[in-house]
């Protein structure tokens, strides 16, 4: 009697850019549960120094960037050994099959993007076609490896959508070609507001006391935290309407401690704001210090992050490979000699 087979997991592709270090909300909302993702899918996860490109880079500063966020990766758990990590420009199948999507993807969708109307206000000096584009890139990133799942944040579900439209119009003239993706939302994925401004999302392209990076040492951790917006009405209670701030450093304690925000505020009743910002700091300095300490230490080790580089690279062009040769039969392109 033959054995059964085992279940194939399912795959989860996400891509990173090397811009910037990500911040505690980052963290919080979608990498901390990349590690776990690890044991129950088949994980691929790329720092997208392409996408980058749409703004204008000091080359050195793109390089460094690109290995300190593979290091970060590592650092928060993520496992070569279980998990393809790899930079996207290492595998050229990314650039190949943007073009081949760039002619199935229509100016009306591209137009329709929030990113592009936000960075074009930002970078009014430099509204280049990349910019335009990305999203076919994007799309090109996570139909090359078959994905299953993307995890977004509840806010970044149109980048996921107009991926799925790509591939259901690609796969109604040449059926089969691309399994169509959904949006995976991670549970308990918190969403972190500024320090400064709690109506708006935790973003590292905002000022610096505003977010804290997940490189921030213990005494700027305590810094930003100490200078984080309250109210005047000194209670502790989760209300994000009248006490957003509060709110704030609340679901920041929680994310981390692994508890409820009803819990957290209970267990600081009838206590100031001094001593719900100091739990708040003590809570991310305990999180990110081993995190960090990791992360020197592989940022010491170049030879060890270029071998995790190869062999993600090696690996993730073996199934961009596949995924090409069948787009290029389909779409009727001549397969080269061998």
């Amino acid at each position: 009697m033959q054995e059964p087979t085992a279940p194939q997991k399912q795959i989860i592709f996400s891509g990173i850019q090397p811009s910037g270090t990500p911040t505690l909300g980052n963290y919080i909302g979608a990498m901390r549960h990349w590690q776990r993702m690890q044991q129950d899918y088949r994980c691929i996860y790329c720092v997208v120094d392409l996408h980058t490109l749409t703004v204008r880079q000091s080359p050195a500063a793109l390089r460094k960037q690109s290995l300190e966020m593979l290091a970060l990766l590592l650092a928060v758990g993520l496992d070569p050994a279980q998990t393809v990590l790899f930079l996207q420009s290492h595998v050229s199948g990314h650039a190949e099959l943007n073009w081949v999507l760039s002619c199935y993807t229509y100016m009306g969708e591209l137009s329709r993007m929030t990113q592009f109307k936000e960075k074009s206000a930002r970078h009014a000096d430099n509204i280049n076609a990349g910019l335009f584009a990305y999203p076919v890139l994007m799309a090109a990133d996570i139909l090359l490896y078959q994905a299953h799942l993307v995890p977004v944040g509840a806010d970044q579900k149109q980048h996921v959508e107009i991926c799925r439209d790509v591939a259901l119009r690609f796969n109604g003239l040449y059926p089969g070609a691309f399994t169509v993706p959904e949006p995976y939302i991670a549970p308990n994925g918190a969403r972190v507001y500024s320090l400064q401004d709690p109506a708006h999302k935790m973003s590292k392209s905002d000022a610096e006391d505003t977010y804290i990076s997940l490189l921030d040492r213990p005494d700027v951790v305590r810094r930003k935290i100490k200078r984080a917006v309250t109210d005047s009405d000194g209670e502790i209670r989760y209300d994000p309407q009248t006490k957003p701030g509060v709110s704030n450093l609340l679901t920041i304690l929680a994310a981390l401690q692994g508890n409820s925000v009803a819990d957290c505020a209970a267990a600081l009743a009838g206590m100031g704001y001094g001593a719900l910002k100091d739990a708040v700091a003590q809570t991310v300095v305990d999180t990110l210090s081993p995190m960090q300490a990791r992360f020197d230490a592989l940022m010491a080790d170049k030879p060890y992050l270029e071998q995790v580089l190869a062999q993600g690279a090696d690996q993730a062009d073996r199934i961009a490979r596949r995924t090409l040769e069948k787009v290029y039969k389909k779409v009727g392109l001549c397969p080269r000699p061998r």
